[in-house]
């Protein structure tokens, strides 16, 4: 892990999730790029149209000094820190800050103000996960030293899952981390039977060319699945695939992997297929 990425908003959520960033950086001697976007657009508007350029390269400073006063943190020293300033929608601006400087992770607040929104409320959910060909880091609460011991990784067990499962395997491997895999079994059309659950099981694995085991659980409902199963074993990190521009994959269709991302009490991680 060379490089990663923490929007910031000057929030409590986002400042939760630079301190992971951070600690990550370090241990893994990465360089953290602090992302912040000024959202000016609805700012630069007033009854009479657009404020002068004057006033809007003063919003602009007191953005950057605010930026910087925020970045003054003990957490931060010894942290190679790239401060980035943008001034669009962090669904597109991220995702273009990745590409550009090749970055490795992205972690995230579960939610912020100060223009960031509620990032994993509603739509933008989806055009976060779309625009990011890189695993996405969610951070629920307080983690005060971010170890992952015991990492659930819950997917649909079908070919296209493959990607997200090895770039899972990869992350296990570079926080040190259990990795446990799950199979949600529901009710109605999607339900399978033990054999052919295991049958789904064992071609993937021999497709993705890993020797894991699987667990099968039931439940009513994907989403009670994975967070009720992660709670069984004590989670620190909850995995989930993710179809990118395309949409969200068949298992995680509509609004599962929202509401996964929304109402876990554990730090999320979403992966491209």
């Amino acid at each position: 892990m060379k490089s990663i990425i923490v929007p910031v908003d000057f929030s409590q959520q986002s400042e939760k999730a630079l301190k992971v960033a951070a600690n990550l950086a370090k241990e893994h001697d990465a360089e953290l790029l602090v992302l912040h976007m000024l959202e000016l657009s609805p700012a630069i508007m007033s009854d009479t149209g657009y404020i002068p350029q004057e006033q809007i390269v003063h919003l602009i400073r007191i953005g950057e000094q605010r930026f910087n006063d925020f970045l003054d943190k003990p957490y931060l020293k010894g942290v190679n820190i790239i401060p980035i300033i943008k001034h669009y929608k962090v669904f597109s601006e991220v995702s273009d800050v990745a590409e550009k400087h090749n970055a490795d992770l992205i972690v995230m607040g579960s939610h912020g103000t100060d223009g960031l929104q509620e990032i994993f409320i509603g739509s933008n959910t989806e055009r976060v996960v779309r625009t990011s060909d890189i695993p996405v880091l969610v951070i629920k609460g307080d983690v005060e030293n971010f170890r992952p011991e015991r990492f659930v990784f819950a997917c649909d067990f079908k070919d296209e899952s493959v990607p997200a499962l090895l770039k899972a395997v990869d992350m296990a491997k570079t926080f040190k981390s259990q990795l446990h895999l799950v199979y949600i079994n529901t009710p109605g059309d999607e339900f399978l039977s033990t054999e052919d659950a295991y049958n789904r099981v064992s071609k993937f694995l021999n497709l993705a060319k890993v020797g894991l085991e699987v667990q099968i659980y039931n439940d009513y409902t994907v989403e009670k699945g994975v967070l009720n199963y992660s709670e069984s074993v004590a989670a620190d990190l909850i995995g989930i695939p993710t179809h990118g521009r395309r949409g969200l994959s068949h298992f995680f269709m509509g609004s599962i992997g929202e509401n996964i991302a929304n109402h876990s009490n554990t730090a999320v991680v979403t992966f491209k297929l």
